[in-house]
């Protein structure tokens, strides 16, 4: 995905903020239900089958109204509503402030290694990177997030403040399978992109890439940034949906997974996030780059 539109000054920044961070709420309120089927597939343990894949995707719900098993799909909205606006923010502005940083200092490194026209898309792969790692300063509301679509019986009626009074480091268990599943996903993510735009649409100037163009890039970075990251996400996703006291090591979780679901675990969920990431993406990075340049105008 290629960066947001950059400017100079306050204002520019601030468009950029508003422009992200509503794009990230109105991604969330649409694509929020599929989050949850992804995370509540992932994190079951039992055979999945026709008979069986309602219960596991509305829990109580399964035999509820169609209203009813739909709205059950938005559990923690709150704290996904915190988590995606922030992330949104964050990789839309974090991935070029880190190109910057690589284009000021190692520009040189990376085009005699890679050559010119590689080296740029090593260089917008590297940033998101570094972006994606940068991630796991949101994991406590990702944590939240997670328990509150597949285990929320975690909380146990304990509101947000009391919550990270009393678990403090704990809302960043599983932090570096968070690093190492981010570190592969991000790359993925704008190399793809990079290497769409590059050799399959010939754009040399990324800021100038059209709507479609950017589309199709999206789409190619995004399914190689989620199949990439799959086994990863799926030890991340059961390591922070257990319950507060119940400290699972990840390398535990690796390991019981194999021996009692198959490899192919590692990959559950993949289908319905990657039948949603094209849209996803494609909606939430045309809006952002819609709204900056229009509240670019007011702010």
């Amino acid at each position: 995905m290629s960066p947001p539109i950059s400017g100079k000054g306050k204002e520019s920044g601030t468009a950029r903020i508003l422009g992200a961070g509503t794009s990230g709420i109105a991604e969330l309120l649409i694509f929020h239900p599929v989050d949850t089927i992804a995370k509540r597939l992932m994190s079951n343990k039992a055979q999945v089958s026709w008979g069986t894949l309602g219960p596991i995707i509305f829990r109580e719900h399964a035999t509820a109204s169609i209203p009813k098993r739909f709205l059950s799909l938005f559990p923690g909205l709150g704290y996904a509503a915190g988590y995606k606006v922030a992330q949104r923010v964050y990789k839309f502005g974090g991935q070029p402030w880190f190109n910057d940083i690589i284009t000021k200092h190692y520009k040189t490194q990376f085009t005699n290694t890679f050559g010119e026209r590689k080296g740029k898309m090593m260089m917008q792969a590297t940033a998101g990177s570094l972006t994606g790692i940068g991630e796991v300063i949101l994991l406590p509301l990702d944590v939240l997030k997670i328990k509150r679509q597949v285990n929320p019986e975690a909380f146990r009626g304990r509101g947000v403040v009391r919550i990270f009074m009393e678990e403090g480091t704990a809302l960043y268990r599983g932090w570096g399978w968070t690093m190492a599943r981010n570190a592969p996903g991000s790359f993925a993510l704008f190399g793809a992109s990079a290497v769409t735009k590059e050799y399959v649409l010939g754009v040399t100037d990324y800021a100038k890439a059209t709507w479609t163009q950017n589309f199709v890039a999206s789409i190619a970075g995004a399914v190689a940034s989620i199949t990439i990251a799959a086994p990863l996400d799926v030890v991340k996703t059961r390591i922070q949906n257990a319950n507060f006291e119940n400290k699972v090591p990840g390398v535990t979780v690796v390991r019981e997974l194999v021996r009692n679901e198959g490899v192919t675990a590692f990959f559950k969920g993949l289908t319905p996030k990657i039948l949603v990431v094209g849209p996803k993406l494609v909606f939430s990075y045309t809006l952002a780059q819609s709204l900056i340049p229009l509240f670019a105008k007011y702010v």
